[in-house]
């Protein structure tokens, strides 16, 4: 890309600013490129003007000075673009009724395409099945703007692989895949990603990188089930489960460790495998049956976790309904506030359609997306004194269990986070 200054002179639009979208726009801010981000959710663009961060990856130190400086702006309005030369779409693209949704992707095409100038390269990192960026992408934007895809303007995908709360792997020292419809897009492509991660990893087509994001999900998907449908079973046959993982895990080669727990959450499990399954039924009417089953076991563990709780309680001759119960953490994974599709969440909601009272500890989630009806408390000795049931669902490392070990009469703990003979572990 040449020098720094020549990067600074470069526009880029990122369109969504989630969970993918915002370390996005923040690391190529960082990078030297002049950044418009845009969302249209009015109050995410309000707090991110007043350098208040909604991600907990992007501390609002990192915000100010880029705000500041001009580096990075935000906006609800695609007439505050402008031109660019690198526009990067990380919109949703959830389920509905079982079959992908791809409404923001198509909106963000035709919102972009009349902006396109020649030469400019457009990314789709939204998640999605094998051919999006080149049969649904690609046709809005050129029938939007009159250029040719490959001539006109480059094209490309590469997929997200932000973990939220992983204070390892983050966004520039992750490896990042990269593709192009062509080869002078595919080296566009690289050449601007080069530029915020450590190291790009080219592949032959949009294709192949839409599929290379399913597979890795798809793979924590099965596996989780896997080990899931284990943990099931092995309880009623006298074994515990999470010493048969560790003790599996010591060997060095042929095995990779997954925990179980009360299900899959967040946008990528619960969904990338159906984009999967949803699109091999349609072009191959075939099933995926690794992808199905996994889903339906992952699915159940919510209701497993219920009943294991209620047997619990009834053990101790106390019924469920009208227990006060005490959940640990309902977002989808620990250190984060993410609730999108959360098993915790489920399990709160399941706990309460049963009759119980449900308290939850959740120093993380804005309490207001969190299930109606959950009050939200401190983890104190007096909070768990005066508990039925204390259930441990998303480990956050900052909650004290050694307290709840002390003081709870009865623990049912899905995360294998609390210690004594008294614990019931999933």
């Amino acid at each position: 890309m040449g020098s720094t200054e020549t990067s600074v002179r470069r526009n880029v639009l990122v369109v969504g600013l989630g969970y993918v979208g915002l370390p996005l726009a923040v690391r190529a801010a960082e990078a030297g490129f002049r950044v418009t981000g845009l969302d249209t959710d009015e109050q995410r663009v309000k707090r991110l003007e007043a350098a208040d961060s909604y991600i907990e990856d992007i501390p609002d130190e990192r915000l100010l000075p880029l705000l500041d400086s001009g580096r990075l702006r935000v906006s609800t309005d695609y007439a505050d673009a402008g031109t660019f030369d690198v526009c990067v779409i990380t919109v949703p693209t959830p389920l509905r009724d079982g079959a992908p949704d791809l409404r923001c992707v198509e909106s963000a095409g035709r919102s972009v395409a009349p902006l396109l100038r020649p030469g400019a390269v457009v990314v789709l990192e939204s998640t999605t099945y094998p051919g999006t960026t080149e049969e649904i992408l690609l046709p809005i934007l050129e029938a939007g703007s009159g250029l040719r895809a490959g001539d006109g303007f480059r094209l490309g995908y590469s997929p997200e692989r932000i973990d939220p709360g992983n204070a390892r792997w983050q966004l520039e020292n992750t490896p990042k895949v990269v593709s192009g419809i062509d080869d002078a897009s595919l080296e566009a492509v690289t050449e601007f990603y080069d530029r915020i991660v450590t190291r790009t990893v080219p592949v032959s087509s949009p294709r192949t990188a839409e599929l290379t994001k399913l597979l890795e999900n798809t793979f924590r998907q099965v596996n989780i089930a896997l080990v899931n449908e284990l943990a099931m079973c092995a309880r009623p046959l006298g074994v515990d489960i999470w010493e048969a993982v560790d003790a599996a895990a010591t060997k060095p080669f042929g095995f990779m460790p997954f925990t179980p727990g009360p299900g899959v959450g967040g946008h990528c499990l619960p969904v990338d495998p159906s984009y999967l399954s949803w699109q091999v039924r349609q072009k191959l009417q075939h099933d995926v049956r690794f992808v199905s089953l996994a889903h339906e076991i992952n699915e159940r563990m919510p209701e497993y976790v219920v009943g294991r709780i209620e047997g619990g309680l009834a053990g101790l001759g106390r019924p469920l309904a009208d227990a006060r119960v005490l959940v640990l953490g309902l977002a989808y994974k620990k250190n984060t506030g993410d609730v999108r599709e959360s098993p915790a969440a489920t399990v709160a909601e399941l706990l309460m359609a049963r009759g119980a009272r449900v308290r939850a500890v959740e120093p993380y989630a804005d309490p207001q997306l969190l299930p109606s009806g959950v009050l939200c408390v401190e983890l104190t000795e007096a909070e768990i004194a005066t508990t039925d049931a204390v259930v441990v669902l998303t480990d956050h490392d900052g909650l004290d269990y050694s307290l709840v070990e002390r003081h709870a009469t009865y623990v049912f703990d899905a995360r294998n986070r609390c210690r004594g003979d008294l614990i019931d572990r999933l």
